[in-house]
């Protein structure tokens, strides 16, 4: 093994070598941790960690919860998964150069991202429709807080079906949530459903 190897490194040439298999993240865990050890006095940091990362850069399929998949094919297409530039200086332009969350752009100082709205890792494209403007700030809330956006999400759906059976406590309910999204600034890039 060469001793330049990352932990990454290790975790796809194992994937590499069982392409379009199932793989649970155990055997994976330990091929890296024995690799690693020929090389390095200590076991390497975190390798789960590794796996993760990997499967979120779209290199990895999440098959189920602790299972994954390198398929060669899917891996070929990472490299367009970044928005090429032009799409960026239209996704920049359709927006004013400004974070579609807080309205904040270049003009006030703000550094501004080109985002996924559906992320890669969940099938999300490099077009110009699955693009938004997010400053760094609100960018990092969304990567960092993904699970806040999932639940505003699944409170979306459940002020969809109050509605429809005419709830208004859980009615009431939801739009305290939404309002509470609203006060702290969380996920403002998923509209809430009664529109404000």
């Amino acid at each position: 093994m060469a001793e330049s190897k990352t932990i990454s490194d290790l975790v796809m040439e194992y994937f590499r070598r069982h392409p379009n298999e199932d793989l649970p993240m155990g055997p994976v865990v330990d091929w890296v941790t024995e690799e690693y050890l020929r090389s390095h006095p200590s076991p390497p940091r975190d390798p789960w960690r590794a796996i993760r990362k990997l499967h979120q850069e779209g290199k990895l399929v999440k098959v189920r919860k602790g299972v994954h998949r390198y398929d060669p094919e899917r891996v070929e297409g990472v490299h367009l998964f970044d928005f090429p530039p032009e799409a960026k200086e239209a996704i920049f332009r359709r927006d004013s150069y400004r974070c579609v969350v807080c309205g904040k752009g270049i003009a006030d100082g703000v550094e501004i991202h080109a985002d996924h709205i559906k992320p890669k890792d969940r099938g999300g494209d490099n077009s110009v429709e699955n693009g938004q403007t997010l400053c760094t700030q609100h960018n990092n809330i969304k990567k960092n807080y993904s699970q806040t956006e999932a639940g505003k999400r699944y409170f979306i759906r459940i002020y969809e079906k109050a509605l429809a059976s005419d709830d208004q406590n859980m009615i009431r309910f939801c739009k305290d949530v939404f309002d509470a999204y609203n006060r702290h600034g969380i996920n403002g890039h998923i509209r809430r459903p009664n529109g404000r």
